[in-house]
């Protein structure tokens, strides 16, 4: 394991043991796969990993105006992995699809007649994949495992590739791009990883708040005197956490760890799962709003706020209908 200009490269089994004692206040409930296009395989050179990812991190700054690189890891094509944007923070991979999203970029091109994925690249890709789905209980089927060609490129809104997408994770990726191919080649692949591995405990929450100022300190125990953890970072505004106990106004958002947040600076949210086939997000709470995007049935979203029988589920103003919902 090395570190150097913010990121650190794993190999996998590295990876393995890092990722089980990261503590993630951010409630996830989706990986989205992409490739770089470019930089390809023919940019790696075995020793360059750190100044590929630092150069994709300058033209998300430099070129698009983000904060930061936008996605959380590479896969390279000799498997090792590198850590990017912090797991704190959403990424900015997928238009409209970020909150609660894992994003992986795997370095090169896989549309058809491009690059051929390497044995190493494609173990990792697998293996990473798994382990994200044990750590963080994402579901394994096509809502919890998703490809950026499924959405509107410039809606987000998820039309599974027939109108206005990229290519991305490739045309050839684990045999195609489209939700056919996910389901029948990939995630059969990533299901017998997952059954290998030794799932975590996983403890009842308590309930689910979301972060309602810029960032919020996580202290080692509840009491604005305590110590902030140095061990963890800050969670941030929009974020989704799961509440384990709450003492004094106080919540403890780590199952394992003394991990306290202050109460008063967050709002209490329900998880609620999509019973419509295709359920409409509008801009306001009523159907007269423009559409916005879409969810589509077994997906799970979190709702901030009711009013006249719509729920607002994001900080922005994005509603949809209370009675396409089955709360959890």
């Amino acid at each position: 394991m090395e570190t150097r200009l913010g990121f650190t490269k794993m190999t996998i089994t590295e990876f393995s043991d890092w990722i089980i004692s990261l503590r993630v206040g951010r409630t996830i409930l989706k990986i989205q796969h992409h490739h770089t296009f470019s930089p390809s395989y023919v940019h790696f050179n075995g020793a360059n990993h750190f100044d590929l990812q630092k150069s994709m991190k300058n033209y998300h700054v430099v070129h698009n105006g983000w904060s930061d690189i936008g996605q959380h890891f590479t896969i390279f094509p000799d498997g090792t992995i590198l850590t990017g944007r912090s797991l704190e923070k959403s990424p900015a991979c997928i238009t409209g699809q970020n909150a609660n999203a894992i994003c992986i970029e795997n370095l090169g091109n896989f549309d058809l007649n491009g690059d051929f994925m390497s044995n190493e690249q494609r173990d990792a890709i697998i293996k990473l994949t798994s382990l994200l789905c044990s750590r963080f209980s994402i579901p394994i089927t096509s809502n919890g495992i998703v490809y950026h060609h499924w959405f509107d490129l410039k809606t987000g809104e998820r039309n599974n590739g027939t109108k206005n997408n990229k290519s991305c994770p490739g045309t050839n990726f684990f045999g195609g791009n489209k939700v056919i191919d996910c389901e029948a080649n990939f995630l059969p692949l990533v299901e017998r990883q997952f059954r290998l591995l030794s799932s975590p405990n996983v403890a009842d929450v308590y309930k689910y708040v979301v972060v309602i100022t810029k960032t919020l300190n996580v202290r080692k125990a509840p009491s604005l005197s305590s110590e902030k953890d140095t061990g963890r970072a800050s969670v941030t505004l929009g974020s989704v956490l799961r509440v384990f106990k709450e003492q004094g106004g106080w919540y403890k958002i780590s199952n394992s760890k003394e991990n306290w947040i202050s109460g008063k600076y967050t709002m209490e949210v329900k998880k609620a799962i999509v019973s419509a086939d295709t359920l409409n997000v509008r801009s306001g709470n009523d159907s007269s709003f423009p559409k916005i995007g879409s969810y589509l049935k077994g997906e799970e979203v979190f709702v901030i706020e009711e009013k006249n029988n719509w729920c607002k589920i994001s900080m922005e103003e994005k509603w949809v209908s209370k009675k396409y919902l089955n709360f959890l």
